[in-house]
């Protein structure tokens, strides 16, 4: 059974379109700004999981439906007669999404089409790659729950825009806009709202004609670097580069480069 065919049977309010390789995963709420329920967050997790196991699918897309990426927890299902278990909740259901995301082996592109807020703005900062819309804007608007920002913020923040500025986003829960995003290195780049999609797919198709192998021993090498020394960044690069070296792709690019055409990558 196919990503497609398999996905048939999630609920409405998560989206999966596969396309030459490239899913897309559009969070489908919109009249809930595509705040997060619990069926939700499972289908997306389910998501995660069959992606992981498709070789076939090269590149991957997440976005959200109408005006907004992501507005974080569905408060409404979070609140009850006593106090909520965030703990519980963020170690059964947000971190396995977090460390799905970052453990594909295929490029995340995060299509940032509206305001991603809270939790929201965490799985944005997952994401390999961000292209924002240039109404678009995030905001850590924990604080003004009296919580903390969570769902890997604190850890995603300070190595996307450095320390200081993650704690001024974190510590005022001022929102940021897209063109101010960008300029601090939050996002990648920023396009017209009206051609975010155009704009992602054509990265993503750029992307999928890339040898899968080598993109996703690169994301494990860049993943690991954030926690290690140089001496052993070079080491475990050694290591992947000797997984790289024997594959059907890097043979079959030196043949490309030699005949001077584009490659054929089979993902082998």
């Amino acid at each position: 059974m196919t990503l497609a065919e398999e996905a048939a049977s999630e609920p409405e309010s998560l989206l999966v379109e596969v396309d030459a390789g490239i899913v897309t995963l559009t969070l489908n709420r919109p009249n809930a700004l595509n705040a997060l329920d619990r069926d939700l967050k499972a289908a997306l997790l389910r998501a995660i999981g069959r992606i992981a196991r498709d070789s076939s699918i090269r590149v991957v897309i997440l976005t959200g439906a109408g005006r907004a990426f992501c507005a974080g927890q569905d408060l409404r299902e979070a609140g009850g007669p006593g106090p909520t278990d965030f703990a519980t909740l963020l170690r059964e259901t947000y971190h396995p999404i977090i460390l799905g995301l970052r453990g594909l082996e295929q490029p995340v592109i995060g299509a940032i089409n509206g305001v991603a807020a809270g939790a929201g703005a965490s799985l944005a900062f997952a994401c390999d790659l961000r292209v924002a819309a240039d109404g678009a804007s995030f905001i850590l608007a924990f604080g003004r729950l009296a919580l903390i920002p969570d769902s890997g913020a604190t850890w995603f923040l300070p190595r996307l825009v450095g320390p200081a500025r993650a704690a001024e986003l974190a510590f005022t829960t001022d929102p940021i806009g897209a063109a101010e995003a960008e300029r601090i290195g939050l996002v990648n780049r920023v396009v017209p709202g009206d051609t975010l999609g155009d704009e992602t797919r054509a990265l993503a198709g750029r992307l999928s004609s890339a040898a899968p192998r080598a993109l996703g021993l690169t994301k494990r090498a860049l993943n690991r670097s954030l926690d290690m020394g140089l001496e052993e960044a070079l080491e475990y690069e050694a290591t992947l580069q000797g997984l790289a070296g024997r594959t059907a792709d890097h043979a079959e690019g030196v043949r490309a480069f030699t005949d001077k055409r584009p490659p054929r990558f089979s993902g082998t």
